[in-house]
């Protein structure tokens, strides 16, 4: 097993989270969080995975040799629908902000009253 993958796992939730720690713009703070996730799929699909393994569902498996694991490979297609939820709630909350306060900046936002 490599640990190359979850090297690109670890790279990409600290650049995801830095992101989140010094945005000051709405967009940015949900593209940010949309990296962050990003590392979860890196990191379940890699652990998920086995050297010359099989696909879970194959049309003719071959005995003998192991297969990924299926579980996973689901856990990680329901992280990236939520990713996708996560991110247009975010975008519609930026855009509401906006069009009421005019502003993206929480710190500006956070004065407007109304």
């Amino acid at each position: 097993m490599s640990v190359y993958p979850y090297v690109v796992a670890g790279v990409l939730f600290t650049a995801g989270l830095h992101g989140l720690v010094n945005s000051r713009n709405y967009i940015h703070m949900a593209v940010s969080l949309t990296v962050t996730q990003s590392a979860t799929y890196v990191a379940l699909i890699s652990l998920g995975s086995v050297r010359g393994g099989q696909p879970p569902i194959a049309q003719s498996p071959q005995p003998g040799r192991p297969m990924a694991d299926p579980v996973l490979q689901a856990l990680t297609l329901t992280d990236v629908v939520v990713s996708v939820v996560a991110l247009a709630l975010l975008l519609a909350l930026a855009q509401q902000s906006h069009s009421c306060g005019g502003t993206l900046d929480p710190d500006e936002l956070a004065r407007v009253r109304g």
